[in-house]
């Protein structure tokens, strides 16, 4: 089937919730991918922050196949070799006690909203059920995750909305500080904003954060599903910042590409859960489980992960190296890279993509570049490359 062919059918066929571009991707190895023409793209998207590991990889493929041969799916109500394995690692590299696996992002903020106000029910504090989230935050597709999404863009017609969020500005502590009250039970933070933007959240922002939870009693929730699994440079975000969160949610890269979710959390705030209070079906199964420890196992080596870093020094030397008029700031951490423009940047992407590069936006002036964390030299020097031919032919 040609790309024609294939957008033809997916138009009649498949729901219209995506402004897709038009190709249709139908293989990919390492940083590549191509498209059912045969064309080859450069791919700086990665699912948007998901195949850490590139396309295809050889070990994890090695390990979901080894797994599909031995045991697909069985209900949590058994124990599961490769989720307790998982559990164990992620536990003993966050600092954190007890982990939850469900099967995404929103999920995983689904569940860390239960678990916060559960926690307060469980302490006799039903009355503490209220959320401190920030504006231009993400943190999912579900209701209770849209609501606490600061955008309300995404929010519009799916009223009426849960109650319990409200809204402070990122980086400013004092917004913080004038929203909580007796009924806060938890705020819940993106160390690094993803789609408002990829924009870093100041040392002194999360550490005030810190404090005024400790001091009150409240939770802290840090939102990594973006910004996790060594995007940042480190494995976890708030390792960057020397603050530890009570509950921190995980996806994308934690899996590879193979879809798979991950609530953890203290003893103490893990303590909000009992038996029925919150399941998943799919969540945790042999197959997600035993591909994301293999996952793991990369990212904890440290050869690997100064790697990542060195790369992302280049990128962003590299990027902020290319002078445009329209550019007007470079921002991020590690491989986690925004380029902000002064107009919307949608026919920029466009260009890059006719050229070989894949690019996404976070919001409408803002390029994301989220590459595979085992891009090289080449890979960059080149995605540098077509960036620059496309500004030159840029009109905007």
């Amino acid at each position: 089937m040609t790309n024609n062919d294939i957008i033809s059918k997916g138009q009649d066929y498949v729901m219209n919730t995506y402004g897709r571009f038009p190709i249709a991707l139908v293989k990919g190895k390492g940083s590549y991918v191509w498209d059912a023409s045969g064309k080859q793209y450069l791919d700086f998207v990665g699912g948007i922050a998901v195949c850490i590991l590139g396309h295809c990889n050889d070990e994890i493929n090695k390990a979901l196949t080894e797994q599909a041969q031995t045991l697909w799916h069985v209900s949590n109500l058994y124990w599961i070799k490769p989720q307790v394995e998982l559990a164990e690692k992620l536990v003993r590299e966050s600092g954190l006690d007890k982990a939850f696996f469900c099967n995404s992002g929103a999920e995983a903020n689904e569940a860390a909203i239960k678990l916060a106000r559960k926690y307060f029910y469980r302490q006799k504090e039903g009355q503490r059920n209220q959320f401190i989230v920030f504006k231009d935050s993400f943190h999912g597709r579900t209701l209770a995750t849209l609501t606490a999404t600061g955008q309300a863009k995404y929010q519009e017609g799916f009223a009426p909305l849960p109650q319990g969020f409200v809204y402070a500005d990122f980086n400013d502590l004092d917004s913080v500080k004038e929203l909580v009250n007796e009924n806060t039970c938890a705020i819940m933070v993106e160390p690094i904003q993803g789609e408002g933007g990829i924009k870093p959240a100041e040392l002194s922002f999360l550490r005030g954060i810190r404090k005024i939870c400790d001091e009150a009693g409240i939770l802290l929730i840090f939102d990594e599903v973006q910004c996790g699994m060594g995007r940042s440079g480190k494995l976890f975000a708030f390792q960057n910042y020397g603050v530890k969160p009570d509950i921190v949610t995980l996806a994308k890269g934690l899996g590879g590409g193979f879809p798979i979710g991950a609530m953890l959390a203290t003893d103490q705030a893990a303590s909000g859960f009992a038996p029925g209070d919150h399941a998943s079906t799919f969540g945790g199964n042999p197959l997600a489980t035993a591909v994301a420890t293999k996952v793991l196992g990369k990212l904890c080596d440290q050869d690997f992960m100064d790697n990542v870093k060195q790369m992302g020094d280049y990128l962003m030397e590299k990027l902020q190296q290319v002078s445009d008029p329209r550019i007007q700031a470079v921002r991020g951490r590690g491989l986690m890279l925004g380029m902000e423009f002064a107009v919307d940047s949608k026919e920029l992407v466009e260009l890059c993509m006719q050229k070989g590069l894949l690019l996404v936006g976070a919001g409408p002036r803002v390029l994301r570049f989220v590459p595979p964390l085992n891009i090289n030299q080449a890979e960059v020097n080149q995605a540098v490359s077509i960036l620059k031919e496309a500004l030159k032919e840029w009109q905007a």
